[in-house]
């Protein structure tokens, strides 16, 4: 297994933390993994990617210039990597702030409403990031997602500890708005 994902968004919107919790339940699960976050000099509204690789082989380079996976949160981040993902890929697309549309007959696309879910259905829009890898990971089990939840408990620690089960709700409510799944 060999999997390239980038996460790319705004400040805000957990970017880093959701490509840190990915790469963490990597490791957890024994591949071997690399985190590449990037950030613009804005906490809040500023750039924000990181590139998340998880092989069962040595990575070779933390840069991903063809994802297999790429996940937006927003316009400008849809038209800056949707045309990178490789063939046979996978978009995963925050509907609930990209109204426009990415056709490419040669990647899947998956749309998840993260903002609505997070807000209606787990009740917290700061859980947004948590949404959408419950969904990829329901519609692509890059990790095990024990190994999510044990990545929560390894990062949110001490008084952190208390936004497990809210990560958790976040989580297992994106991965339910999922329809499908692809085969592995």
């Amino acid at each position: 297994m060999h999997v390239e994902t980038v996460v790319a968004g705004f400040g805000g919107q957990g970017i880093l933390f959701l490509g840190r919790v990915l790469a963490t339940a990597g490791m957890i699960d024994g591949y071997h993994v690399s985190w590449f976050p990037s950030y613009g000099p804005e906490m809040r509204g500023g750039t924000a990617n990181c590139v998340v690789i998880i092989s069962d082989q040595e990575i070779g380079s933390t840069i991903s210039d063809h994802p297999n996976v790429c996940i937006v949160m927003n316009e400008p981040s849809l038209r800056r990597y949707a045309p990178t993902v490789r063939p046979g890929g996978l978009l995963v697309v925050n509907s609930s702030l990209i109204t426009q549309t990415h056709h490419d007959s040669k990647i899947q696309i998956l749309e998840v409403p993260g903002n609505d879910i997070a807000g209606n259905d787990v009740g917290d829009p700061r859980t947004l990031n948590m949404v959408i890898l419950g969904a990829l990971i329901g519609y692509h089990s890059t990790v095990k997602e024990e190994s999510i939840r044990n990545a929560l408990e390894e990062i949110l620690q001490g008084k952190k500890s208390k936004l497990i089960d809210i990560n958790m709700k976040a989580f297992y409510a994106g991965k339910n708005s999922i329809s499908k799944k692809i085969p592995e």
